[in-house]
């Protein structure tokens, strides 16, 4: 077996990256959430002067990367990588977004799960040797997945209940060989499971059996319970996906306690109309890198087991009937 690998599944980096800095960015509604203190910029609006949506998304995108620079002391140049990804057709918020930083650049597409990926992806390449300085990054933007994935937001469909909505902002993580902060300890892939479910309104449904696949290969492999963590985090499994992670690991013999929670749900409050939730690979972006990361810097949270879940389907793949496939990753981030 490789010499990094713990399990089945998991890999434990014997040099953990450190998570030196971060930017996040989000839009007015997530302003108006319970995490707001905690991100760096909070849009007036949804179009940052741009003409279109998905200028604005990729515009989004840009500003977290150059917030985590700065607050690194660094420069695109002193980039070895920048992994990054986003919801649009050939993600092209993250690849226009990739000719600005000009750092060499892998573009990902792992749905909503993307956060956790680049992570994982960018602590290997670190711990791998191959690298010293990466970054990792990721947009969503609620108008460009309304268009993309759903109707255009002019049609003003009524959602359905298990509907989500898609988070407006950016994350984007400075990843290190040396320095001060969180470091990522080990990782566990995701599988992709389908449990054949169509409705592209419920993809907390969709996601959640990933999630609980996931979870319980990384507790088999570390030998971990859910209680050896400050916090168990989800993406975006929402109100609905969340009650289902929960019955499927019940099968499993897992039950999650108090330390568990969802980016989805803690993003917005209760009182905000956003149907079952947050989604979108900035629900755990930035809940992740902005909330999580800077309790830990507080000394608030020390061991972080994040599970970011995506729905790997296209308007194309559900116009032609197809079901929806599920995918999660996870990663352990540490405070020393």
């Amino acid at each position: 077996m490789a010499a990094k690998r713990q399990g089945k599944r998991t890999v434990r980096f014997s040099t953990p990256p450190v998570i030196v800095a971060t930017g996040t960015v989000v839009g007015p509604m997530e302003g108006k959430g319970p995490l707001a203190s905690d991100f760096d910029v909070i849009l007036p609006d949804l179009a940052m002067g741009q003409r279109t949506p998905e200028r604005a998304e990729t515009k989004i995108l840009e500003e977290a990367c150059n917030i985590a620079l700065s607050a690194a002391n660094l420069k695109p140049e002193d980039l070895e990588y920048m992994l990054a990804g986003d919801l649009l057709s050939q993600i092209i918020s993250s690849s226009f977004a990739a000719r600005q930083i000009t750092a060499p650049y892998l573009g990902l597409y792992g749905a909503c799960s993307t956060a956790a990926e680049s992570l994982i992806l960018g602590a290997m390449l670190i711990d791998g040797g191959f690298a010293d300085t990466v970054l990792a990054a990721t947009s969503s933007h609620y108008q460009t997945a309304e268009r993309q994935y759903r109707y255009p937001i002019e049609l003003n469909i009524q959602r359905k209940v298990t509907a989500q909505v898609t988070v407006t902002g950016a994350s984007a993580a400075i990843l290190k060989s040396q320095g001060t902060g969180p470091r990522i300890t080990c990782a566990t892939v995701g599988r992709v499971i389908d449990l054949g479910i169509k409705d592209s309104s419920d993809m907390g449904s969709a996601m959640a059996p990933a999630a609980a696949d996931t979870l319980f290969w990384h507790l088999s492999d570390t030998n971990t319970r859910p209680e050896d963590y400050d916090l168990v985090l989800t993406g975006d499994l929402g109100r609905v996906g969340t009650v289902m992670l929960g019955e499927v690991l019940k099968d499993k013999g897992i039950v999650l306690g108090p330390n568990y929670n969802d980016c989805g749900l803690m993003i917005f409050s209760q009182d905000q109309d956003v149907g079952a939730g947050g989604s979108g690979c900035a629900c755990s972006g930035v809940v992740a890198m902005g909330h999580i990361y800077k309790s830990m810097l507080r000394g608030l949270i020390k061991k972080v087991l994040l599970i970011s879940t995506g729905a790997l389907f296209s308007p194309l793949s559900f116009q032609q009937g197809e079901t929806i496939p599920g995918i999660a990753h996870a990663l352990v981030i540490e405070q020393a």
